[in-house]
């Protein structure tokens, strides 16, 4: 856990773990729950979600107050997002923003989203942080919260996330290389924000150091 106090917790949550059941059984975090309620009647409930391979920064609401007011925040936007992500190859600019339509398509083998004019509108910023040679580290500030918007935002722009089994070139031995590094949520009115840092996964640590830019070391990892 990274962060606790009377209405929310922060934990980091590791890769490779969806954060609900699926129509195929299996372990999800919701199972994991249990030591979490910290003497409350209920457990924590999810303010928001965290695809199945992503790690880092995941909000809970301990009761139902406090999941009432997390969620108005989310969906205004008001929660500041930052993800860290190696993708192959580079944007175009060291910096910009990615505003990219976005549609959910069902179909015979799944669903997946797609980039389309008539799509939900979807914005995403983008900083990078270091490169080396054919991979780039790069921070992304999604604007809006669309499923799998920072994997189609990448992969849209010509670098899409490395081990990304959708949205990027397959490579089944390399796991998805995408974080929630930070989450800073306005929850009280008159206190500065809660902000809250995951460390990068083992996964992610030597994809990030070789892309390191010594000139400028943003962040240590």
């Amino acid at each position: 856990m990274l962060y606790r106090d009377a209405m929310m917790l922060v934990i980091d949550k590791p890769a490779g773990l969806p954060v609900h059941a699926g129509s195929g059984g299996g372990a999800n975090l919701e199972q994991f729950l249990g030591p979490l309620a910290f003497g409350l009647p209920r457990l924590p409930a999810l303010a928001h979600r965290l695809d199945r391979d992503t790690s880092g920064c995941l909000v809970l609401g301990r009761h139902r107050k406090a999941l009432a007011k997390l969620g108005k925040l989310f969906s205004q936007g008001k929660v500041v997002k930052v993800y860290w992500a190696v993708v192959v190859g580079a944007p175009p600019e060291n910096s910009g923003r990615i505003d990219v339509p976005l549609q959910k398509v069902n179909r015979k083998d799944g669903w997946r989203m797609f980039a389309d004019p008539g799509g939900q509108p979807s914005i995403t910023d983008y900083q990078v942080l270091g490169r080396t040679n054919g991979l780039a580290w790069v921070e992304f500030r999604p604007r809006t919260g669309r499923t799998h918007q920072i994997r189609v935002h990448a992969a849209a722009i010509g670098c899409p996330i490395l081990g990304d089994p959708i949205y990027g070139p397959p490579n089944p031995a390399v796991p998805l290389q995408l974080h929630a590094r930070t989450v800073s949520i306005p929850l009280y009115p008159i206190r500065e924000p809660v902000t809250v840092t995951a460390e990068p996964p083992e996964h992610m640590v030597d994809a990030l150091r070789a892309c390191e830019d010594l000139d400028r070391r943003p962040l240590a990892i």
